[in-house]
């Protein structure tokens, strides 16, 4: 594809990039990033992915917008209390970039669904808030042989890692299996600084951007944890991963 005299301008700071280039942009326009989860993680990472001219955005989410969520889910606004997070997101990112295409999936994400929503995906993002359902994209995912993040954000602090096929563990190789329900903590004890999501949400949209651009290093084989109150990142190399995961270990 050739871009446009309007995109070049648009996209001028991408491409004066050695690394992205033009090519790297036609890259983007071309890719298709699926995000599952429209909250805290999503509204970020989904903005990012939009403004960097990501060609097809598909956007996972069966809630509505309430006031609770406005504290940091940054792309709906209180004009779209009682909407479809779906539909607030569209809106707002057709309000962005006309360049991007989204597809709007308002639904919950289960074992018989989630197959054909990510099948015509080139990159994923488990932006959900429990366990259950990013252990079922991590399965799905591996299954498909899909890449994708996976994040998660509680109280001042944020995970992130990034799985690709044949390159280290998965989700499930790490966690093994979620937590007994009598351990984890209900929606509102779960408080979380909005900011902490924004940081968490964007590294996941540049992890789609480095991988559909091709460029610089992903988080494969290694946990990034952060630490807002002691402004600290910190690198976790991950084991290999394991023969024995019922996700991975026999691919």
């Amino acid at each position: 594809m050739t871009l446009t005299n309007e995109q070049a301008e648009r996209y001028s700071r991408h491409i004066t990039l050695g690394e992205i280039g033009e090519t790297g942009q036609e890259r983007l326009l071309s890719g298709r990033v699926l995000i599952i989860g429209a909250g805290g993680l999503g509204s970020p990472a989904i903005m990012y992915l939009a403004a960097a001219g990501v060609g097809t955005i598909g956007i996972a989410d069966a809630d509505a917008v309430d006031l609770s969520n406005l504290q940091r889910q940054i792309i709906h606004s209180g004009a779209d209390i009682g909407r479809a997070k779906v539909l607030s997101a569209k809106e707002t990112v057709a309000a962005l970039n006309p360049d991007v295409k989204v597809n709007a999936y308002q639904m919950y994400i289960t074992e018989d669904n989630i197959a054909g929503l990510i099948k015509d995906y080139d990159f994923v993002l488990d932006c959900t808030d429990n366990f259950d359902s990013k252990f079922l994209i991590n399965d799905a995912c591996v299954k498909a042989r899909k890449p994708f993040s996976h994040a998660g954000i509680f109280h001042f602090q944020g995970q992130l890692m990034t799985y690709v096929p044949d390159r280290g563990a998965c989700y499930r190789c790490v966690f093994k299996n979620p937590p007994p329900r009598e351990y984890i903590p209900s929606k509102r004890e779960m408080g979380v600084v909005g900011a902490t999501a924004g940081v968490i949400g964007s590294l996941q949209a540049m992890e789609a951007i480095k991988y559909l651009t091709d460029t610089g290093e992903l988080l494969t084989g290694y946990l990034l944890t952060y630490d807002a109150l002691k402004c600290g990142f910190r690198k976790v190399k991950l084991p290999e991963k394991s023969p024995d995961c019922p996700a991975c270990g026999h691919i």
